[in-house]
């Protein structure tokens, strides 16, 4: 295996288990003050929750949101064990439903909030021409590495890999991939240099910082399994009517535009 790709796993295996978050951990539930919603997310919400996040609480600041992002078979497993977390925003409807199972769930807490889309993404810089080539931009000689989330717990992961195989690609790529945690590191290992393209979620290529550093081409639907995205409210939420409120929020007319500009499909659209 190349030295580059094992230092490259290596940083996925040292990281942190809730090190990814980029919001800091949750705080603890008080007895006074605002309620705080403590929201494990998929990693591909991480620019749309923002933006929406900060939207609700001008409406709503009697209520705090603290959000950790993650791979949702991580944030899955997590959850399996109890972890502190009041909402879960999975990148995989699947993810909830299992959790309800299991009983880990309030009654009637699942909801779906939106369809993902997965692109190639190169950086500026890069002379790869992705709208012209579009996956056949895989075979360039030039790429030595190739980033995706890694398909055994992310699911953009999957849908990166089952795109490949659709494209009669996989085989010839697979020496060549580099697998983040989730799919915003895929995207950090290209904007980095550690990969030289990247397969991530449209929702992060099309965020204001990343649309203005690289260029993308958005991978057909048909090549890849529809990326129905869920959510759910933890049996042991310690404010279930606030984690209610930022569901309603997310599922609202507000919510819904913020999701829309981020590229993803909406339920019923």
């Amino acid at each position: 295996m190349p030295k580059q790709k094992i230092a490259l796993l290596l940083v996925v295996a040292l990281a942190p288990l809730w090190g990814l978050s980029g919001c800091g951990r949750s705080t603890p539930q008080g007895r006074s003050g605002p309620a705080t919603v403590r929201i494990a997310a998929a990693a591909d919400l991480r620019f749309a929750l923002e933006e929406l996040t900060a939207l609700f609480q001008k409406e709503r600041s009697d209520v705090v949101v603290s959000v950790s992002y993650g791979s949702s078979g991580t944030e899955y497993a997590q959850l399996v064990n109890r972890a502190p977390f009041d909402l879960f925003l999975s990148a995989d409807v699947t993810y909830p439903r299992q959790l309800a199972e299991r009983g880990l769930t309030l009654p009637d807490a699942e909801f779906t909030y939106a369809v993902g889309r997965i692109v190639l993404w190169v950086p500026a810089s890069s002379p790869i021409d992705v709208a012209r080539l579009g996956m056949s931009a895989l075979k360039e000689p030039t790429i030595a590495h190739v980033a995706i989330a890694n398909p055994e717990h992310a699911p953009y992961g999957r849908a990166a890999e089952a795109a490949m195989r659709s494209a009669g690609l996989y085989d010839l790529v697979k020496s060549k991939l580099v697998f983040g945690e989730n799919v915003s590191q895929a995207l950090q290992f290209v904007q980095s240099g550690s990969a030289d393209i990247g397969i991530v979620a449209l929702s992060l290529a099309l965020s204001p910082t990343v649309a203005n550093a690289g260029r993308f081409w958005e991978v057909p639907l048909d090549a890849y399994p529809r990326l129905e995205q869920g959510g759910t409210i933890l049996q042991w939420a310690s404010n279930p009517d606030a984690a209610r409120s930022f569901r309603s929020f997310m599922l609202g007319s507000d919510g819904r535009a913020v999701l829309r500009r981020y590229g993803f499909f909406l339920p019923g659209e």
